[in-house]
């Protein structure tokens, strides 16, 4: 993977990855437990993520539940690893499932099950 982008990118490509999966596991928990939850793990997705669902309020229809609203901010994450991102690296396309984060978790995932299957 370092080989492919400078480590920068993969650093950028991380940070905005474990937001977007922060808010994406916020919106999860959220069909479960409620925000004022008791919960650690609750407690800690909304502490971590309550400052960009600030951030992104102006930019957040008024008409969306607010349930929803974590998983539209991350939609903006999304967005920008996967659009903006490449257009600022020079690259036309890097494809589906190319983001740096996740393409580590993919060979991670893949030599546990290869190590399993033998």
């Amino acid at each position: 993977m370092a080989e492919a982008f400078p480590i920068w990118v993969i650093v950028i490509d991380y940070i905005l990855g474990v937001i977007m999966w922060t808010l994406i596991g916020r919106f999860g928990m959220g069909i479960f437990l409620p925000e004022d939850s008791n919960f650690f793990f609750m407690r800690a997705f909304v502490r971590t993520t309550d400052p960009l669902l600030k951030l992104f309020s102006p930019i957040t229809p008024s008409f969306l539940v607010q349930p929803l609203v974590p998983l539209y901010v991350a939609w903006f994450f999304f967005m920008i690893r996967f659009y903006l991102m490449p257009l600022l690296l020079g690259y036309t396309v890097m494809g589906m499932l190319s983001f740096p984060l996740e393409g580590e978790v993919a060979r991670g995932i893949q030599r546990v099950f290869g190590a399993l299957m033998r």
